[in-house]
């Protein structure tokens, strides 16, 4: 996953193929910098990108994307947790930016909550007939969701998504992480799972 200059690469530091034929990845890098179908951005209900991996996506996309963000919200009204929004790559190199709404730490029915989102943006990949995804950590940032819990959520939604969609067009989920203390939770909660000697 070239950066765009051509220096520096995002580097696959786990890699597991499920029974039905995918490939689970843990990968350390810039998710705007994923050369996949679509990436998902860890967004609020009003698609407002002004902090974290939002904010990123949105400068590196150019004005396209809170255009298109402004435009899903006024037709369709705020992101709930289990349908994501989508827009175009803008200036990515991904196809589509998929807006995942995570839940705030303390509201509630948390983990559920992200499963949905990570559920939600599976289904809506599909629903594009994508190939390719690539996630951030949604809900660890500032909404404040532990990251060793949200490690275990996600793995086990991706894990159970594709038991009962063993025939999914989608080939490569990636978990795009940034930042070392980040990937060091993931990391740990990988290698303490059934899958975690597996390449």
């Amino acid at each position: 996953m070239l950066k765009s200059a051509g220096v520096d690469m995002n580097e696959v530091i786990e890699q597991h193929t499920l029974p039905s034929g995918q490939q689970l990845q843990l990968v350390r890098g810039d998710l705007t910098q994923e050369h996949v179908d679509a990436i998902v951005n860890a967004a609020n209900a009003y698609l407002q990108h002004g902090g974290g991996v939002a904010r990123a996506i949105a400068r590196g996309g150019g004005a396209t994307i809170q255009a298109e963000s402004n435009s899903w919200v006024r037709e369709h009204g705020p992101v709930n947790h289990d349908e994501p929004a989508y827009t175009g790559g803008g200036k990515l190199p991904c196809r589509y930016v998929i807006h995942a709404v995570g839940p705030v730490w303390g509201e509630g029915q948390e983990e559920a909550k992200l499963a949905a989102a990570v559920n939600g943006s599976l289904i809506l990949a599909e629903r594009l007939n994508l190939t390719s995804i690539a996630f951030s950590a949604i809900s660890t940032g500032i909404f404040g969701f532990p990251k060793d819990r949200a490690a275990r959520v996600f793995f086990t939604a991706v894990q159970e998504y594709f038991q009962y969609r063993p025939d999914s067009g989608l080939i490569e989920v990636r978990l795009t992480l940034y930042d070392q203390s980040t990937l060091d939770v993931f990391l740990g909660i990988w290698k303490s799972t059934r899958f975690g000697q597996s390449k």
